[in-house]
């Protein structure tokens, strides 16, 4: 009985993974089970934990069940499989193991992903080469005092290593550049031309999380970028002007096309406030109603939020009742009527 409900799960979680992103892994399969959180697996991964069983609430023989039933069903949808190398993001590059002693055949099931039966050989190519590359290794800008649990100096940057801090030379990566972040070709340029790199990350306070600060890269390969960007700065400078000037092209026809159907829902809203509305709303990162995804499609509902707000703000004293102390809401429930007698007026059809 236990059998047949574990099967019934394993096919839920498959299905709703091979739903979502078109394919299924082993290690996918255990977080939508919910024997292993997300966060776990990344640490997996990043090689601080040896074998992903140390994570799981359940005995191998239990997983191995979940395997057997994920490739069962797996050939019953007629999915392609391919098995997928996981590599440690620590500076050995170690191959990462499922179950500690378990048999090639074992681990290789662990280690397959099962692709939509559509998936063309590129696209299997691209989650394979994307699942197959190590995670990229990790430096961190400490906020507080620390030293070296080898050589007992401190420094600007630290590396964890088995739940440790090391100083850059103890890492064997003293001999790196740091790399602020802000010029994406630069930074493109140097990470590939460097066979060693690491991502600097911060600790933010405010946001409580880590932030990208650039990337340590070697000294060579930070200087053929910086030769490889000076040499085509003109191209990239004339290419931002092309996107430029398609971008502004794009925002016209996009607000026209927006006035247009403000004009379909409301015909006798005046011409001129048409376009003034979809000038508004259909900027660019303004965030505004008209660039939402909704709007962009002149959903129904998003056009008329974006005349409602005009109408809000010009024809009614909603932003004198704001500045007067009066709440949000009450202000708003204060000029609900007004919107609808204008709203109204611009739905008749002119005569």
């Amino acid at each position: 009985m236990a059998k047949v409900s574990l099967r019934r799960k394993v096919i839920a979680a498959a299905e709703d993974l091979l739903e979502e992103q078109r394919y299924v892994s082993a290690a996918d399969l255990l977080s939508g089970l919910g024997w292993v959180h997300p966060a776990n697996i990344e640490r997996w991964r990043t090689g601080k934990i040896k074998h992903l069983q140390d994570l799981l609430p359940v005995p191998p023989e239990r997983l191995a069940d979940a395997v057997d039933h994920l490739t069962e069903w797996a050939r019953e949808r007629g999915l392609q499989p391919r098995e997928v190398e996981y590599i440690a993001s620590t500076r050995s590059r170690e191959p990462l193991t499922f179950i500690a002693g378990a048999t090639p055949e074992d681990e290789r099931a662990l280690r397959t992903h099962w692709f939509a039966p559509d998936y063309s050989p590129a696209q299997v190519e691209k989650v394979v080469d994307r699942q197959s590359k190590p995670p990229d290794l990790v430096v961190v800008i400490p906020t507080k005092e620390w030293a070296c649990a080898s050589c007992t100096a401190s420094g600007d940057f630290l590396v964890m290593e088995n739940d440790e801090p090391l100083c850059l030379d103890c890492a064997d990566m003293g001999h790196l550049e740091f790399l602020p972040s802000g010029n994406t070709a630069l930074t493109r340029r140097a990470k590939k031309a460097s066979q060693l790199s690491a991502v600097v990350i911060r600790w933010a306070r405010s946001r409580k999380r880590y932030e990208r600060q650039g990337i340590l890269v070697e000294e060579s390969a930070l200087a053929h970028a910086e030769e490889q960007c000076l040499a085509d700065a003109d191209l990239r400078e004339r290419r931002r002007e092309r996107d430029r000037e398609r971008r502004q092209h794009e925002d016209v026809e996009f607000q026209a096309q927006l006035a247009a159907e403000i004009l379909r829902l409301y015909p006798a809203c005046p011409p001129d406030r048409a376009e003034a509305i979809a000038r508004h709303a259909g900027t660019r990162g303004s965030g505004r109603v008209g660039r939402s995804a909704a709007g962009r499609t002149f959903d129904q509902r998003a056009v008329t939020l974006a005349v409602v707000a005009s109408v809000r703000h010009t024809d009614t004293d909603y932003d004198t009742l704001l500045m007067a102390g009066m709440p949000r809401e009450d202000a708003r429930d204060r000029v609900a009527t007004a919107i609808d007698h204008k709203l109204h007026e611009w739905q008749q059809t002119p005569a």
